[in-house]
């Protein structure tokens, strides 16, 4: 492959629309109460989700952030989750 074939496969990448953030658009803010939500954006290993892959906008990812931890720290959620 020559480098222009490169540079063009690159730019003519599709990419997805924003998701639209979960809190703003049910006018909620995240608790470390309400795990479920939560493990929303943790992965199967218990990692937290990037911004790109939840979905949050940036004032909600770091709150889902600190809320993660808080809940992690209290016991309502894993710090790791083992495979089986």
């Amino acid at each position: 492959m020559k480098k222009k074939d490169v540079k063009t496969a690159r730019k003519s990448r599709i990419k997805e629309a924003p998701k639209a953030c979960f809190f703003c658009k049910e006018k909620k803010e995240p608790s470390f109460l309400t795990s479920e939500v939560l493990s929303r954006f943790t992965s199967e290993r218990g990692k937290i989700h990037p911004r790109s892959k939840s979905g949050a906008c940036a004032k909600h990812q770091r709150r889902v952030t600190i809320e993660i931890k808080r809940a992690r720290y209290l016991a309502l959620l894993p710090f790791v989750v083992r495979p089986d």
